[in-house]
């Protein structure tokens, strides 16, 4: 885990002064945290739901085939990664309205950086479970929005009014772009590529 990241969690304020300074230093520096990070909620779901799975009814447990996961896998990464760029370039538009004046990358970096808790939230689909995943990203939820609000007037530079406006109007833009880009997902997922379930019966 690199400095920045650790502090994002033990020292926030701090961690957005230093994640904005190296994005002035490497424009994409956010490049690595992203593509890498991104990983782990792809790699966690497919291994549960290739070697752990879940259980629809008593004495039955269902898992997907390989090819299904890794199609899942795979478009929830690409999902990830498109998601995160979207929002970087609503951010970007949006800070016409503002003091702001950031690059698309400067966006793309604050993106990436706030929704590290959903990255880190990912490990939970090492074990496909409904309740787990509603508990587990219901706290990323929380802790994404705590950085939103705290992150944003820093990295940009923006008075505290501003900032907050700013953060409510980021909040709302991300939140609607990730539901929409999630349940198109699904869809294709569902609807296109049509996934294969093993289902073995469990004594």
């Amino acid at each position: 885990m690199s400095a920045p990241l650790v502090r994002l969690f033990t020292q926030p304020n701090f961690a957005w002064t230093d994640i904005r300074r190296e994005e002035e230093t490497h424009p994409r520096h956010y490049l690595a945290h992203l593509l890498l990070l991104a990983l782990i909620p792809a790699v966690c779901l497919f291994i549960g739901t290739t070697q752990v799975g879940w259980s629809l009814a008593v004495g039955e447990n269902v898992r997907l085939s390989t090819a299904s996961a890794l199609q899942l896998s795979v478009l929830l990464y690409v999902t990830i990664v498109a998601g995160v760029a979207i929002i970087g370039g609503f951010i970007r538009w949006m800070s016409r309205s503002f003091d702001a004046r950031p690059t698309l990358n400067q966006c793309i970096g604050f993106a990436a950086y706030t929704v590290t808790p959903f990255f880190l939230a990912g490990i939970a689909g090492l074990y496909p479970s409904r309740w787990l995943a509603i508990l587990v990203l219901g706290a990323a939820s929380i802790y994404s929005t705590f950085l939103l609000f705290v992150g944003l007037p820093t990295f940009m530079h923006e008075r505290k009014e501003q900032g907050l406006l700013y953060s409510a109007c980021v909040w709302g833009v991300g939140l609607l772009v990730l539901v929409t880009m999630l349940v198109s997902m699904i869809l294709l997922w569902f609807n296109v590529l049509i996934p294969e379930y093993l289902r073995t019966t469990v004594s």
